[in-house]
């Protein structure tokens, strides 16, 4: 038998190593030991930035990041923006020797070692911008010698250990950025050393401890984007060394102490996004200092303390969005240094201080939806700095003043919705900056004068509902910026000219409500950037050239109640981009086109009021997005409705009415499950009803003239026919005859709305007492649009509404918008609902406002219906307190960017703005599959839950960067994005944050570039 033995090269081998292994450790002191086990047993060195680490050296202070002391004992350790992954080994604790530690700018995961605390004499440890996880080990109590500790940009979570307090000498205390939770220790009050306190975005909670008044030292306090509630300590006052007090999105409450006065060497207080309540303190007016002051975004009410003009190094002053009283005082023209003024979205009255025009260095002024009165300052003109003025939403009078804009370099212009008269400045262009200029809503006359037609820079040019005169202003096309012209409601005239085949920017061209006549040049094919095109309500003629369908970027056309004529062009089904198709009340003819069934994206189809005949295509049942209305009402159109139209299922109303249709309601129609409101009235309609509830409920008014159908409320289906015979007068004669009928009944209804307009006006002057009231039909004002009206099942009085609010009682508030309360009200039948009860026309002003928000928040509820949109009830008006009042469903979990409040707020936009960036990056777009979110939003948090936030989310080509700090930047781009995407609007950040986290991430990478936009914005407040 033979043996098998080893062959002897093998063992040489072996031994070899280990001979070497035992030489290695003799030769490389014990220092070099603990740094190779960090790079052999810890850290991954893709870029082979540690190459010289080489264990067959005597010492490691030679090597890459490493520094000694003169007797060769490791003291400091820098391997920061090295692209080192992996984790950081406990060895790390060997080297008790280190004083300073930087692991910065890596993505480096795991835990922080408990060993660290091994580190006794660490002055400095640096571990921010990795991917570090767990808890902040409470070991680090034994660092007593550390003076500075930043940890920022991690994935920490956990509490802020209390041992913190134990860093006797510690300085600097950098965490934000994490996930770190809990209550504030109170120990930190023992670190009267530290000077910078920087935690923000955090899920910080509690409140913050009083004993923070004993870090004397403090000067810079930032704890933003956190959870902290409560009221602000008034123990703050005893940090006089403060300059930077960082305290915005949280959920601090109460007043601001006055003791905040004492802080006389505070340059920034940023306390906006809040809850904080009471007035602003006079107290503030001792902050010489200051030179930033964010309030915005709060509940604080009463006026603007008069010590304002105090802060004469001021110079940004935001007190924006909140619920400030009072007249605007004249002490703020004593900030000679002021910049920026924001004072929008209060309850400010009087008139614009004459004086704030010795503000020579004022940039941005924005006193925006407000209650201001009178004219312009005129010496607005001569502000020489002057860059974004916006007055809108006021009631400011008089003429604008004539000279504005000859010496200022204005960008920004928005004076809308107020009743301002005269005619457009015409040197407001003057120093060629302006991009947007919004004059809508005011008395305006005259033509738009030659320095606005040629002002180069202009994007946008808004004067809705003035009265404006002239041609269209053709010169405006030669302007290559120009975006958007928005003309509607105003006294245009004449045709519109061949030559607006030069805007070929345009995306948005609004000429509605105008006097414009002849018909559509051909030429508009042209722009082929256009959005949006209305030119409804015009004396437009002659066919609808079929040359528009090569503007392939529509989303919105509207070409309704002009008199076009001849076929609806078949190229219109090409628009695969349009929404919302508005055609109604012309006089088209022949049949539609089945090409418009390939308008997939269509959300509204109106064709009312024309002469299209033959029979209703099929392929309109593949509009599937279609929800908001399909309307062929007041046509000729014959044969049988096709049961294609019942895969229609988001759609919420259907108009049939007034045409020839024969045969039955086809059954597919069940499967209408969103539908509100149909009409099949003036037909040859017949057969049973759909069986649906929808359909068996139904008044009789949406088949008047059907006679041959039964079931519901019509007769029974075994019954004769003769009970119809009176129901069908209109049906008797020609679509012309019709018309006439139609025409003599809005005369009659619009006597009977007259007469109905003075009992109302009577009743307001005599009002009667609430309970005495009808059901909630106590009035159904008149709308231009339509008269949309909603009954409930459960026929809810008023009395009802009173009993159920305490009479309106402010504890059953649910919310607060720009239009109105929101009282929550449980009704007698158990059912919760929402009721808005809108602003009333107090000591005899003007309710138009008012009638106004009414008037538009029943028409867009009354036609949408959407999972994230609460869903309108019914109205009515309630004397007894002289109040609109409106009644939703009750979402007992909603948060929503719209539903209560029917507020369309930044938020939105920044919704919108975050989808923009995700597009950009993921190279996807805003729609997805359902299996995969259905949205790209959806899709992305889905994405990073289960592959976590690596450049695998990006669009392949952007991977294809080698520098990997822009890498790294796009990630925090990424992040960005999906803050902005957040589904409840108040977890958003705002623009303003988002350009400033944009610009921050950007500086980091090296490779921000400031826009001329961007460069006009304040300077960013440290992201704390």
């Amino acid at each position: 038998m033979r043996i098998k033995t080893e062959p002897k090269p093998m063992f040489g081998g072996v031994l070899f190593l280990l001979t070497l292994l035992v030489w290695t450790s003799e030769c490389l002191n014990r220092d070099g030991q603990f740094l190779l086990e960090l790079k052999n047993r810890g850290f991954q060195d893709s870029f082979n930035h540690l190459r010289n680490w080489n264990g067959i050296d005597e010492t490691p202070c030679n090597w890459i990041g490493v520094n000694c002391s003169n007797n060769l004992v490791v003291t400091s350790l820098d391997l920061s923006s090295m692209n080192l992954t992996g984790v950081l080994a406990p060895s790390i604790g060997g080297l008790v020797n280190l004083v300073y530690l930087s692991l910065a700018y890596n993505e480096l995961t795991g835990d922080i070692p408990k060993e660290i605390g091994n580190c006794s004499n660490l002055e400095v440890m640096f571990l921010n911008n990795n991917q570090f996880g767990g808890s902040i080990p409470i070991e680090i109590k034994n660092l007593s010698a550390l003076r500075s500790f930043n940890i920022c940009n991690n994935k920490l979570s956990g509490p802020l250990p209390e041992e913190i307090g134990d860093l006797h000498n510690l300085e600097e205390l950098v965490a934000y950025t994490n996930n770190l939770t809990g209550p504030l220790p109170r120990s930190i009050g023992r670190l009267t050393k530290l000077t910078t306190f920087r935690a923000g975005q955090n899920e910080f909670s509690g409140e913050l401890p009083n004993e923070i008044g004993q870090c004397l030292n403090l000067k810079l306090l930032g704890l933003a984007q956190n959870l902290i509630s409560g009221e602000l300590p008034k123990e703050i006052g005893k940090l006089v060394k403060l300059q930077e007090v960082i305290l915005w999105q949280n959920k601090f409450s109460g007043s601001i102490p006055k003791e905040i006065g004492n802080l006389t060497r505070l340059e920034i207080l940023a306390l906006y996004v809040n809850s904080f309540v009471g007035p602003i303190p006079s107290e503030i007016g001792n902050m010489k200092s200051l030179k930033k002051l964010y309030l915005y975004q709060n509940q604080l009410n009463g006026t603007i303390p008069r010590e304002i003009g105090n802060l004469t190094r001021a110079m940004e002053i935001d007190f924006s969005e909140n619920m400030l009283t009072g007249e605007i005082p004249v002490e703020l023209s004593k900030i000679s240094e002021l910049k920026l003024l924001y004072l929008f979205q209060n309850k400010l009255t009087g008139t614009i201080p004459n004086e704030l025009s010795d503000l020579k260095n004022l940039v941005k002024l924005d006193l925006s939806i407000n209650s201001l009165t009178g004219p312009i300052p005129s010496g607005f003109q001569n502000l020489t700095s002057m860059r974004q003025l916006q007055l809108f939403h006021n009631s400011l009078s008089g003429v604008i003043p004539q000279g504005l804009g000859m010496y200022s370099p204005l960008w920004v212009v928005d004076f809308s919705e107020n009743q301002l008269s005269g005619k457009i400045p015409p040197s407001i262009c003057n120093q060629s900056n302006l991009i947007l200029l919004n004059l809508g809503s005011n008395r305006i006359f005259g033509e738009i004068p030659p320095g606005v037609l040629t002002c180069k820079p202009l994007q946008q040019l808004r004067v809705v509902g003035n009265r404006l005169t002239g041609r269209f202003p053709t010169d405006l096309c030669k302007l290559v910026n120009l975006s958007a012209i928005e003309l509607d409601q105003n006294r245009f005239s004449g045709p519109l000219p061949a030559k607006i085949e030069i805007c070929q920017k345009l995306q948005r061209l609004h000429l509605a409500a105008n006097r414009f006549s002849s018909s559509l040049p051909k030429e508009i094919s042209k722009l082929s950037n256009l959005v949006t095109f209305n030119v409804s309500s015009n004396s437009l003629t002659g066919p609808i050239p079929s040359e528009i369908s090569n503007c392939k970027m529509l989303q919105r056309l509207d070409l309704s109640r002009n008199s076009f004529i001849g076929h609806l062009p078949c190229e219109l089904g090409s628009l695969h981009q349009l929404e919302i198709l508005r055609l109604n009340d012309n006089r088209l003819s022949g049949n539609i086109p089945f090409t418009i069934g390939n308008l997939t994206h269509l959300t509204e189809l109106q064709m009312g009021g024309n002469l299209f005949s033959g029979s209703i295509p099929p392929q309109l049942g593949s509009l599937s997005s279609l929800q908001i209305a399909m309307n062929l009402s007041y046509n000729d159109f014959s044969g049988e409705i096709p049961p294609e139209l019942g895969n229609l299922y988001l759609l919420m109303y259907l108009s049939l009415n007034n045409n020839h249709l024969s045969g039955e309601i086809p059954t597919t129609f069940e499967n209408l499950s969103s539908l509100l409101g149909c009409n099949f009235s003036y037909n040859n309609l017949t057969g049973p009803l759909p069986l649906t509830p929808l359909f068996q409920n139904m008044t009789l008014t949406s088949f008047l003239g059907d006679k041959g159908l039964c079931g519901g409320h019509l007769r029974s289906c075994d019954s004769n026919l003769s009970s119809w015979s009176n129901l069908s007068p209109l049906r008797s004669g020609s679509a012309r005859r019709r018309r006439i009928i139609v025409i003599l009944s809005s005369i009659v209804g619009g006597i009977s709305l007259f007469l109905i307009a003075i009992v109302v006006h009577f009743l307001r002057q005599h009002p009667v007492e609430a309970t005495k009231l009808p059901y909630v039909r106590d009035k159904e004002p008149f709308f231009e649009e339509s008269d949309i009206y909603f009954v409930p099942k459960e026929r809810f009085t008023v009395k009802d509404i009173l009993e159920a609010t305490k009479g309106f009682h402010e504890s059953y508030i649910i919310g607060k918008g720009a239009c109105g309360t929101v009282y929550k009200a449980v009704m007698p039948s158990g059912k919760t609902i929402a009721v808005k009860k809108l602003g009333s026309n107090r000591e005899g002003g003007n309710n138009n406002n008012t009638d106004n928000s009414f008037r538009a928040e029943i028409l867009t509820l009354g036609k949408i219906r959407h999972r994230n949109i609460v869903r309108l009830y019914s109205f009515c008006y309630h004397q007894g307190s002289n109040s609109n009042l409106l009644l939703y469903e009750y979402m007992s979990r909603g948060s929503l960017e719209y539903a209560y409040t029917m507020k369309v707020t930044e938020k939105c936009d920044i919704y919108s703005f975050g989808v923009v960036l995700l597009e950009l990056l993921t190279g996807k777009t805003p729609v997805q599959p359902i299996d995969q979110g259905g949205d790209l939003a959806t899709w992305t948090r889905n994405h990073i839950r289960d592959h976590s936030l690596t450049c695998e989310i990006l669009d392949p080509y952007l991977t294809k960067v080698e520098d990997d700090v822009i890498l790294a930047h796009m990630i925090t781009v990424t992040k960005i994005a999906v803050l902005c995407t957040k589904a409840s609007p108040s977890d958003r950040p705002t623009m303003r944050e988002v350009v400033l986290m944009l610009i921050e991430s950007g500086e980091r990478a090296g490779k921000v570039i400031v826009s001329a936009t961007c460069g006009d914005l304040p300077p960013p407040v440290q992201s704390c």
